[in-house]
């Protein structure tokens, strides 16, 4: 742990009375065997799709083993979000399918996107894409996924530029919505959803999805930590029968600086997106099966007195770290044109996530990166974030670690 986050940590746990270990033994009271023997208790319709699913859900956007999918379904989880551009993702969830039992029962979400390395969403299929390349798309996915069909496709990653007009075109391209329609006519996909995790707009844009009355469900961005509109989105979406999935339910994943138990403050920030009646479940990137043990703990149960402590703690100790995913509160500051909110994601992603080779692309793929802060002695960007983050350090040190090598 850091020196300045051992402090702030120390210094919280003292104002609130509890030591480390006192704070560690809050939760949920599950044991090791418990854990061992975790799998899914509660599952929810999902809009008006008539699917109901896991309420932990299997995000299979770093999965190295169809071993670990198998693995999954036995333990209760019915619903994997993939992708082309998650690597062998598709493939593996593919060899899955293929030894699995009642692909009925089992759900496939995945995208409108190609199978490259992710550079800065470029993957994702665009405005001038025709109807032709959308159906391929998703023809290919299905050879990926050795299935017939797919019970859900999305427009992913909407808001990831600031242009509002650009986005929302993206999201109801004609072209698209009739390669959907032809795609649902031949029995190739179920439903139709999008997602977003900004940094742009993305409240509105989910908003134009949900009246659009194109899509069935939706996939925000959720935690305790940000997005004070965005249950305005949940409310209007629960209301015209439009589903909702919670994803980054975890803030930044910066919990290796807390003295929690393994899997206590996952487990929180679950539970309290969870309670939200709105969303039908949440997607979280399984990578092992300790992940399993971990996280289906979760599953069915209440957000608790002593969960929400874990939460606060947390929100106190990163309050001024952690830069939220689809705020973009800066992005209109900078008079040079740097895209602050999708660096610091990418430095998120290299940080906390350890996804460097994925971060590492993004930020090469940039037009313009942090090289166009040299000399600016205004930080404008700086004064315009709402949450007061050390804006112009963190994107030092997001050049530091993102520029370090070239990346194949």
């Amino acid at each position: 742990m850091k020196r300045r986050a051992f402090m702030q940590s120390a210094a919280l746990l003292a104002a609130s009375g509890l030591s480390g270990t006192a704070l560690a033994a809050t939760g949920d009271g599950d044991g090791e065997a418990t854990r061992e023997k975790a799998r899914v208790k509660r599952y929810s319709a999902l809009g008006k799709t008539g699917m109901r699913m896991s309420d932990i859900s299997f995000g299979a956007g770093r999965l190295t083993s169809s071993a670990l999918v198998l693995r999954a379904i036995d333990r209760g989880m019915n619903y994997f979000d993939t992708a082309p551009d998650y690597g062998q993702s598709e493939d593996y969830i593919g060899e899955a399918l293929a030894k699995a039992k009642g692909r009925d029962k089992i759900y496939i979400a995945s995208k409108y996107c190609q199978p490259m390395a992710y550079t800065a969403g470029k993957s994702h299929l665009q405005v001038g894409t025709t109807k032709a390349e959308y159906i391929a798309a998703v023809e290919n996915s299905l050879k990926r996924l050795k299935t017939d069909y797919l019970d859900a496709v999305f427009v992913h990653a909407i808001g990831e530029t600031p242009d509002f007009e650009k986005e929302k075109a993206r999201l109801l391209d004609p072209e698209m919505l009739a390669a959907t329609q032809e795609l649902k006519k031949a029995g190739k996909i179920r439903f139709l959803a999008t997602s977003s995790h900004g940094p742009n707009n993305m409240e509105p844009l989910m908003t134009e999805a949900v009246r659009s009355g194109h899509f069935d469900y939706i996939m925000p961005a959720f935690n305790f930590m940000k997005f004070p509109k965005v249950p305005e989105v949940l409310k209007e979406a629960k209301a015209r029968g439009v589903g909702v999935v919670a994803m980054k339910v975890l803030a930044g994943a910066k919990e290796g600086n807390m003295k929690f138990d393994a899997g206590q403050f996952e487990r929180a920030a679950f539970k309290w997106a969870l309670a939200h009646a709105e969303v039908s479940g949440l997607v979280i990137t399984i990578q092992s099966a300790q992940d399993l043990d971990l996280y289906l703990p979760a599953s069915g149960q209440p957000l608790t007195a002593s969960d929400q402590q874990v939460l606060d703690h947390y929100a106190a100790l990163y309050d001024t770290e952690y830069c939220r995913t689809g705020c973009g509160d800066c992005l209109g500051a900078c008079e040079q044109g740097v895209d602050v909110a999708s660096i610091l994601r990418y430095q998120m992603y290299f940080a906390d996530y350890g996804d460097e080779k994925r971060a590492m692309q993004s930020y090469a793929s940039l037009d313009r990166n942090v090289d166009a802060c040299a000399g600016c002695a205004d930080a404008a960007c700086e004064r315009a974030c709402p949450h007061r983050l050390p804006v112009r350090s963190k994107l030092e040190a997001a050049h530091r670690a993102l520029s370090l090598s070239i990346v194949a």
